[in-house]
């Protein structure tokens, strides 16, 4: 074996339904066959991961994590704050997986370990709301704190149905936001139910983005507002067109920005790709562009 290749694997053993652990062996194994010598770290608390990734990542040829979007956070966290950022494989345990969806990992844990040594690297954008760092999304408003809000037995349980189900219930108690939007100079200023920042195919597993200009390498994110409805017509529109990925419908706004104010007179609470981000009366969100090493599938090779 060749020493000089070490690789880094963090993992999260309470992602998801916890089954990280009846699959350790399978990935350890995938990671050796490649020549690498690897070392195993579990988190044990909430900013361990981006902790250890900070702390002595580059002594590492390549970082691979293991658990759910919000684990995977924390490892981009710690990445940006090093100059020099090494490859980074993701292998997907949590509930609903979006960065997974977007790149194209396999579900299977053994099969996406296979990806995070072999794939290719891919320069993806990054987004940073007031100073945190997000791989997908940055989102407030109804639906925005489902994931975090969701009893984790329950995920566990019923899986993505458990976010579909919460959300319903929050339909009961719509709240809208007064806000103030600066987007690459143009000004927006209207009452909203929703919002979110995104660089991603699908958010919360049931959100899709089917326009063709969502590129995940190109500098700029996708900014999504919803209306505030006046009647239920408006409200079964608005699910509607979400649940199609339209985001025409005349009660959004859609934009691919690079940079994006948005002001409240009341604090709103941000979810960053799952997890809860912090209340603000102001954020400033920002694009990174092409600046985290991610590895994903390689392209198929033609037949033809």
């Amino acid at each position: 074996m060749d020493s000089s290749k070490r690789l880094l694997f963090i993992y999260n053993p309470n992602a998801g339904r916890g089954v990280v652990k009846n699959h350790l062996s399978g990935i350890i194994e995938v990671f050796c066959s490649t020549g690498y010598e690897v070392t195993v770290y579990p988190t044990f608390c909430a900013g361990d991961a981006k902790n250890i990734v900070a702390k002595c990542v580059q002594e590492y040829d390549r970082i691979v994590c293991c658990g759910g979007d919000g684990t995977l956070n924390e490892v981009t966290n710690g990445l940006m704050e090093l100059d020099e950022k090494v490859p980074c494989g993701y292998i997907p345990a949590g509930t609903v997986n979006d960065f997974a969806r977007s790149f194209g990992l396999p579900q299977n844990m053994t099969e996406a370990a296979g990806v995070a040594v072999s794939g290719e690297i891919f320069m993806s954008d990054i987004g940073e709301l007031n100073g945190k760092c997000f791989d997908y999304v940055a989102a407030f408003g109804a639906l925005a704190d489902v994931s975090y809000e969701t009893n984790q037995s329950i995920k566990n349980v019923i899986g993505k149905l458990a976010y579909f189900l919460e959300g319903v219930k929050r339909l009961t108690s719509i709240r809208k936001y007064s806000i103030y939007v600066e987007a690459d100079g143009e000004i927006i200023n209207d009452d909203v139910i929703y919002g979110m920042i995104t660089n991603s195919f699908s958010v919360g597993g049931i959100l899709s983005m089917s326009d063709e200009k969502v590129i995940l390498d190109d500098g700029k994110l996708e900014a999504l507002f919803i209306k505030a409805p006046k009647n239920v017509i408006e409200i079964q529109a608005i699910i509607n067109s979400l649940m199609s990925g339209d985001t025409s419908c005349k009660h959004f706004y859609y934009r691919h920005i690079e940079n994006i104010r948005i002001i409240c007179n009341e604090e709103i609470g941000w979810t960053l790709d799952g997890e809860f981000g912090g209340a603000f009366t102001e954020v400033n969100i920002k694009t990174h562009c092409r600046c985290i090493p991610f590895i994903r599938p390689k392209p198929a090779i033609s037949k033809n």
